[in-house]
């Protein structure tokens, strides 16, 4: 998850300022090197589980990109395009409830299934009260013209620190995900600087689809900001039933 994180500290995805330079940047950065949860992984040899249901209240009369009172930024930050949110949609675990604060895109994908990767990974990133972090990951093939994505993409900025603003745009962000069935569930950590851990992660098992054509309009602007898969030490994955309600 890029989010806004330490964007004042220089880092990226270069020989001399990426991941396996990241630790060295900063001390700040240390867990990128040092960490045992970190993310993203390959998600394979999953543990079905029947508790603690992911439920994602995704409500069109509050969530949107834009609402006609509030506008929201469409942004290139300088490791990606990211979409901030304001209130009124969750993701909900348990007895906890994270509100979704915005979602960004990273090329190639970070997370791999069975050593798979794909063309892009959407990153929807949610925040407890309390500050805790939920990352929904949705994974991104090549395929058929996606119209969800088609208002954001029609502005997408073009140089870092640009931010657009859709004035007159709507957005459901339901549409934007894959039919929520099951998501791979596992802990982890941001996937860019200071790499901090305790970021509960579900990873859609349903990749959704963009055009061949909507694909190079980002990588045109983003290519190669991804992660490197990390060891997945002791941890273990588990497959969650997502529901809606």
């Amino acid at each position: 998850a890029a989010g806004a994180s330490h964007e004042s500290l220089h880092w990226g995805y270069g020989q001399n300022d990426g991941p396996a330079q990241w630790a060295r940047l900063n001390p700040k950065f240390a867990l990128c090197a040092e960490g045992r949860e970190q993310s993203p992984i390959d998600l394979s040899n999953a543990k079905p589980v029947d508790h603690a249901r992911g439920v994602l209240d995704y409500r069109a009369t509050s969530l949107k990109i834009i609402r006609q009172e509030h506008a929201v930024e469409v942004t290139d930050n300088g490791h990606t395009i990211q979409i901030n949110y304001d209130e009124g949609s969750v993701l909900k675990l348990g007895t906890k409830t994270y509100a979704l604060k915005q979602y960004h895109f990273h090329a190639p994908s970070e997370h791999t299934v069975d050593g798979q990767s794909f063309p892009m990974e959407m990153h929807l990133v949610h925040q407890s009260a309390a500050g805790e972090l939920a990352v929904l990951g949705v994974l991104i093939k090549t395929g058929a013209h996606n119209p969800a994505f088609a208002p954001v993409w029609a502005h997408l900025p073009r140089k870092s620190g640009e931010k657009v603003h859709l004035e007159h745009v709507r957005i459901n962000v339901d549409d934007l995900l894959p039919a929520r069935d099951h998501g791979f569930r596992y802990r982890g950590s941001l996937t860019t600087p200071p790499c901090s851990e305790g970021v509960t992660w579900i990873v859609a098992a349903q990749p959704i689809e963009l055009s061949a054509e909507q694909i190079a309009a980002f990588t045109a602007i983003f290519n190669g900001n991804n992660r490197p898969v990390q060891p997945l030490g002791k941890r273990l994955i588990t497959i969650d039933r997502i529901s809606e309600h």
